[in-house]
């Protein structure tokens, strides 16, 4: 049967949240079917893309410093967690939405676009940038602005404002393929995080719609369902975390985001 998995977790720290995405990827590739899982962090965290310089983190952000730091398998840019929704999906290669890296990418977006519109917020699928789905192999333009939510990628969404010609973007996300199975991260700026400022504080779709958002967790529901009917699938929202029954497992995979080795090796 055609079904979208979807767990509801809570908060953790970076390095879990990544060790639980490899996981999540590794079970869909076992069940061949979509899997979503929906998460917070303990701290506000910045997770860098796969291809990013560690030195750009360290000394050339100056908003970023003494916050969490943790590096995604996946690439795209800096995301500083905290004040968003959060999510990783995972789906085989030979499933339809994991044919193409676009596909993936556009399906998920233009379900929060029809959830967004639900509530009266417009958001538009940016069309400049390169795609957005970029193979886990696909160098890193070093000229690329250092966060993510600076950058417009085909397949962003963005909201419209006068100042901003290209569209204020509120959400983003970026793939790794792996040989059997395609594991997206993606994240929707809910609010400004107020734990940082400069450049590493963004407009968020609150701050562009006059504070007028649906809770966090009406919001995700609602998109987990247009992306089920999208799919023409049967939804099953696990009752339990995903970290029940596989909390060893994640553990393990985890450790590698822990390393020194992983967080600097570019």
């Amino acid at each position: 049967m055609n079904t979208l998995t979807v767990w509801w977790d809570g908060a953790a720290d970076g390095a879990l949240n990544m060790g639980a995405d490899e996981c999540l990827a590794r079970e869909a590739e076992s069940r061949g079917g979509l899997l979503v899982r929906c998460y917070g962090w303990s701290a506000t965290t910045v997770s860098l893309g796969a291809f990013q310089k560690i030195d750009e983190a360290r000394r050339g952000i100056g908003e970023i410093q003494g916050l969490q730091l943790v590096r995604r398998p996946s690439g795209g840019g800096a995301i500083v967690h905290g004040s968003d929704m959060t999510y990783a999906a995972a789906v085989p290669k030979s499933h339809p939405w994991g044919a193409s890296p676009q596909i993936l990418y556009d399906a998920l977006h233009g379900a929060m676009a029809d959830a967004l519109a639900g509530h009266g917020i417009v958001a538009r699928p940016s069309e400049g940038g390169a795609s957005a789905a970029q193979p886990e192999t696909a160098g890193h333009d070093e000229e690329e602005s250092f966060f993510c939510f600076d950058r417009r990628a085909a397949g962003d969404l963005v909201v419209d404002r006068p100042e901003e010609p290209r569209g204020v973007k509120i959400m983003g996300s970026a793939q790794r393929r792996l040989a059997g199975v395609v594991l997206q991260h993606g994240s929707l700026l809910l609010r400004h995080n107020a734990t940082v400022a400069g450049r590493a504080r963004h407009p968020a779709a609150a701050d562009l719609v006059g504070g007028a958002m649906p809770d966090h967790e009406t919001l995700a529901r609602e998109w987990v369902r247009r992306i089920a009917d999208r799919l023409g699938a049967r939804l099953d929202e696990e009752p339990t975390s995903f970290f029940v029954g596989r909390d060893a497992d994640i553990a393990k995979l985890s450790q590698r985001f822990r390393e020194e080795w992983w967080t600097a090796r570019r």
